[in-house]
């Protein structure tokens, strides 16, 4: 009997009295492995109360013993690795580098919010205006709550959300993705064994419905979500409209640029690896290129030959390079974008519906590398984000049509140039609409001391998550003038409207 799931509020894991349940599955295998509660509205607004509770005792916590606790959570993580990795690998579905690459990726921002004391300095100055001095703190907020995906079930909501945010002095309620929450539920227990007291951190699974409490409750004072585009701008809205601080990362449709030059093997090797790594479910993955029409045909057919020998399989088995999707729902959606494709007139070289896997594994969620040539600019394949292992090839004369393709493009995480040129190099780091940008880099996310910094409809908000975007989103920022008299000061009664600030 698969296990029901508690919710973890107050330091405790709490067993819900919602009636209702989300199934999941093991992708590699269709089985059921767990039901995790849609916890009920009255639920939310505890984790949300204990959150409010915490955060006065948290708040006034000294900035080093926070990074302390922070510190012996990082250890936790890497004694626990390989058993976080293997639910990481088991629930979501990525293969076992991608799946530990998660974890690490958790990781790595702990480390970042650990250097709370220095980044959480404020600034000051004497004699700002004669006489008087002028010093900026940074504060907690309060309450923040973020709202989690399937794709990295540690990497975002322990890496990205939690870290900086309990760092800066806040208190968080997190709903895990209601489809891959054990393994946020399982950190959330070392977060506690590191000394984080009770109410700094929750999580609860539940449905859009109880997500609107997080929105609208006034206790809650900041969102950060991660997901698609349309419900990213609803939140916006709605959470805006509520008088919170919002940030919200959306989906991508990422492109590379290949020129003539480049070297065809190794850039196919890192097209490939970006196109196809974590099954194409991440919005920093490499789903279309645009290609100069000398090499075309040459490159695509050197993708053909590196695609084929991706082996297949089980995410949990350390020889598989390519997992499945996550859930069925979506692995259905990837296979009808797939046939939207060939309806709409693209070329399909590669085919990954139905790839051949190992006994015991026929009920997984499996599509294969797939490839599209001669993708045009009105084919929603070429255009839309497809969140599978499905790569566009897109044609181009030379740099600058291949540039303005690119740039007509309504989304603008990441944008890649393949090429030996510095000149072209240049002017498209320059030029490009993209806010990572790669050269020679499929994968142009930079390391958690930068932020996450997608543009377009790939972000709304104002601070990105990470780097010193982080530290000023989780903070608000108090500004403090000071004046001092002496003797004849103290008699002077002519003050003036400006006083101070002149």
């Amino acid at each position: 009997m698969a296990e029901k799931l508690k919710y973890f509020v107050n330091g405790e894991y709490v067993e819900s009295r919602t009636e209702k349940y989300y199934e999941l599955h093991n992708p590699s295998t269709g089985e059921i492995t767990a039901y995790a509660p849609c916890c009920t509205k009255e639920e939310v607004e505890g984790a949300i109360a204990a959150a409010k509770a915490a955060f006065p005792g948290w708040s006034a916590t000294p900035a080093i013993k926070r990074s302390q606790i922070l510190y012996k959570v990082r250890d936790l993580l890497i004694e626990h690795m390989e058993e976080l990795t293997y639910l990481v690998a088991e629930e979501n579905g990525k293969v076992w580098a991608e799946a530990e690459g998660d974890v690490l990726k958790a990781k790595e921002p702990t480390e970042l919010a650990c250097q709370v004391p220095s980044l959480m300095m404020g600034e000051s100055m004497m004699d700002a205006s004669r006489g008087y001095d002028t010093v900026k703190y940074r504060e907690p907020v309060g309450v923040f709550a973020g709202i989690v995906p399937v794709n990295f079930p540690a990497m975002i909501p322990f890496g990205w959300m939690v870290p900086v945010c309990v760092a800066c002095g806040n208190t968080i309620v997190l709903k895990a993705a209601s489809l891959t929450p054990r393994t946020a539920l399982r950190i959330a227990a070392l977060y506690k064994e590191a000394g984080m007291p009770d109410g700094v951190v929750n999580i609860v699974t539940c449905s859009r419905n109880e997500i609107d409490v997080l929105l609208e409750s006034p206790d809650v004072k900041g969102i950060t979500f991660v997901g698609s585009t349309p419900v990213g701008k609803l939140i916006y809205a709605k959470a805006a409209a509520n008088g919170k601080r919002v940030q919200c990362l959306t989906q991508a449709k990422n492109h590379a640029l290949v020129m003539a030059d480049t070297p065809i093997e190794r850039t196919v090797a890192g097209v490939i690896n970006s196109a196809y790594g974590c099954a194409g479910q991440r919005c920093m993955a490499l789903s279309c290129c645009v290609v100069e029409e000398s090499i075309a045909d040459e490159f695509v057919a050197e993708l053909v030959k590196q695609a084929k020998n991706i082996k297949i399989g089980a995410a949990y088995d350390k020889t598989s390079k390519l997992g499945p999707i996550t859930y069925k729902k979506h692995y259905d959606e990837v296979v009808a974008d797939i046939q939207k494709g060939v309806d709409e007139g693209a070329e399909l070289v590669l085919d990954g519906r139905n790839p051949q896997v190992e006994p015991g594994l026929e009920n997984g969620y499996f599509v294969g590398p797939t490839i599209f040539d001669h993708v045009g600019e009105d084919m929603s394949i070429g255009r839309e984000e497809v969140f599978g292992p499905v790569l566009c090839i897109k044609r181009c004369k030379d740099f600058n049509e291949g540039l303005a393709i690119m740039n007509a493009n309504p989304y603008a995480n990441g944008s890649v140039i393949f090429t030996r040129s510095g000149h072209y190099a240049r002017e498209f780091t320059r030029h490009t609409h993209g806010g990572m940008v790669g050269v020679n880099v499929g994968i142009p996310v930079p390391v958690g001391f930068f932020p996450f910094a997608g543009h377009k409809q790939s972000f709304f908000g104002d601070n990105h998550c990470l780097g010193k975007d982080a530290y000023r989103f989780y903070t608000d920022s108090k500004c403090v003038t000071t004046r001092w008299f002496d003797e004849e000061e103290e008699k002077n009664l002519n003050v003036t409207t400006w006083d101070g600030t002149i």
